[in-house]
């Protein structure tokens, strides 16, 4: 709770008037039961009317000042609990920003979603109604027992004594519905990911006709999510009557205690029902005891796993001193890097010298490392041995922001934002103008399929680019690297959806264009590599093979087997037609 009140106590002035206005129409109110005190004392018994216009004047007077007030105190909390639901949704997702890709590896998508959005959401109403009503409670508790004491203090006392058993009881119950409340969190999370990978693997669902399978594993889930509601309301009915049972004991008491009083002469019948109207004023802080109990149980489940995520510190972040490089020329060296991952080896003794310009393949079977080599070059990844630098400079000390910047990949899975062709391009180059995006769909050979389409570039990609073909797909990713311009390009199997012909003729553009840049290209192609400056063949972690496309067919090893496997057939035909 401590940290959710610094982020409270940014805005003082926030905390303060309102906390104000509340607390002046906590006094106005005491007047209340007083003045009734008056009417029946003074008034009726006394026969005083001339006090009566006065009395109700101040009465009118207490009603409108409170109203008002409330009004203020209302307003202000609420602007205040949204300004630090705002602050923690974004600082929460800034900080997940910040985080590697390791921690993606083992988070999945819908706890994340729960965090910024239920677990914020029951933080936001803690402090919109919650804490307001806790601070406004305690205030009641305080003044009211001071002056029930004042007036009486053997009745405050006979009355009191029956409020201790109820705070043991709100102090147990917040203990057990705390524990029930996290499990109920954490069911949530596991309910809300079954729900974000079914709606969006729903065509895979549907063509393996799994349909009945997903919702009989959701409705287990869902049982597991009721039992535990069950549990957590179970607590609430059994201490809530607890509760509800000895605040009205309290009524009872005072009104038998009272009354005693009132006829052994102690007290008058004015100072009776002014009791009542205070002891009122305690019965409602220890009612909403337990509401209170619950709404702080939530919270503190909640905050304490935003702030998990939070405390998770980056484990790839700049040096104190980092390097910000001028320009990078794209001068790659991998020096003996080794890369280790959940205690699993994938690059062993890893050693290239990538002049600037060069274009570099890679190929290799599947889980040979390929990618792991582009995603450390990125430092999305830190090499385990070894070191790697671009442009003299060991990329560990050299700056996140101009690192990336300075590179533009095309990823292996293919992702395209729910938004227009040409928004999706510009994630790139925010700068970009559309004679940019037009040359670099052309340069894409996007142009043909985007002409087509009734809206053009203004034309809506369904969620991950449903709706379109994964060529498509893929030639609009080429097109967001290409606008970028960068020093470095990473094409992870970025041609593997497109025929033959469009690749040819897309790598064609691609070496007119980028003539300076250094490109890295994954493939399972031949056609997509041959023409590579260097062609490396990785295996089980370790570089195997490495030449141009000529020297690599003469040693005769895999690269070799690979081009016969794939040039069998177009040899056969030729062979048929002679």
């Amino acid at each position: 709770m401590k940290r959710v009140f610094n982020y409270v106590w940014k805005y003082k002035l926030l905390v303060l008037v309102p906390s104000a206005a509340m607390l002046v129409s906590i006094i106005i109110d005491m007047f209340n039961p007083y003045l009734v005190k008056v009417i029946v004392d003074d008034i009726i018994k006394g026969g005083r009317t001339y006090l009566l216009t006065g009395v109700l004047l101040a009465l009118v007077g207490i009603t409108l000042s409170r109203a008002v007030l409330g009004y203020t105190k209302e307003y202000l909390y609420d602007v205040l609990s949204a300004k630090v639901n705002i602050d923690l949704k974004q600082d929460l997702f800034d900080h997940i920003q910040s985080l590697p890709f390791s921690y993606f590896d083992s988070m999945n998508t819908g706890e994340l979603m729960s965090r910024i959005n239920e677990d914020v959401e029951n933080v936001w109403r803690t402090i919109s109604f919650g804490l307001r009503l806790f601070v406004e409670n305690t205030i009641y508790f305080v003044i009211a027992t001071s002056i029930l004491f004042y007036l009486n203090w053997k009745l405050a006392a006979v009355c009191v004594l029956i409020m201790v058993p109820i705070a043991y009881i709100a102090i147990k119950l917040e203990k057990k519905i705390g524990e029930t409340y996290g499990k109920l969190s954490d069911q949530s999370v596991i309910l809300n990911t079954a729900a974000q990978e079914n709606i969006a693997g729903v065509r895979l669902v549907k063509a393996f006709a799994r349909e009945k399978h997903e919702i009989m594993k959701f409705l287990s889930m869902n049982k597991e999510n009721y039992k535990l509601n069950m549990e957590q309301n179970g607590l609430i009915g059994k201490y809530f009557p607890q509760i509800e049972f000895l605040t009205n004991i309290s009524l009872v008491l005072m009104i038998a205690f009272g009354g005693m009083l009132v006829i052994w002469g102690e007290i008058t019948i004015g100072t009776l029902v002014a009791f009542s109207g205070y002891i009122n004023m305690l019965i409602w802080p220890m009612r909403m005891l337990g509401w209170l109990t619950n709404m702080l149980a939530q919270n503190g489940a909640s905050a304490k796993r935003i702030f998990d995520i939070m405390d998770t510190k980056p484990d790839i972040k700049n040096n104190d001193n980092a390097v910000i490089p001028d320009e990078i020329n794209g001068h790659i060296v991998f020096d003996n890097v080794s890369f280790r991952y959940n205690d699993q080896e994938i690059l062993k003794n890893l050693n290239l010298n990538i002049k600037p310009g060069s274009t570099v393949a890679v190929m290799g079977t599947t889980g040979s490392g390929k990618t792991s080599i582009i995603n450390l070059i990125g430092r999305y990844y830190d090499v385990s041995e070894g070191s790697i630098t671009i442009d003299g400079i060991d990329i560990r000390d050299m700056d996140l922001t101009t690192l990336r910047n300075h590179m533009s990949i095309v990823p292996q899975d293919t992702f395209l934002f729910s938004d227009t062709i040409s928004e999706n391009i510009r994630v790139g180059n925010r700068k970009a103008s559309m004679d940019e995006i037009i040359e670099a769909c052309k340069n894409a050979c996007a142009m043909e399929f985007i002409d087509e389409l009734e809206d053009g570039f203004d034309t809506m990609i369904g969620e991950r680019g449903i709706g379109l073909s994964g060529g498509q797909k893929q030639r609009l990713a080429i097109a967001r690297a290409l606008i970028r311009d960068a020093s470095i390009m990473i094409l992870d199997d970025a041609t593997s959806a497109l025929d033959m012909e469009t690749e040819y003729e897309l790598l064609r553009n691609l070496n007119n264009l980028h003539k300076n840049a250094t490109t890295f290209i994954i493939a399972h192609r031949i056609s997509a590599v041959k023409n590579a400056d260097i062609i490396l063949y990785v295996e089980n972690g370790r570089i195997v093979e490495k030449g141009t496309h000529a020297e690599l067919l003469s040693y005769r090893g895999r690269y070799y087997d690979i081009y016969c496997d794939q040039f069998k057939d177009f040899e056969d035909m030729e062979s048929e037609v002679v």
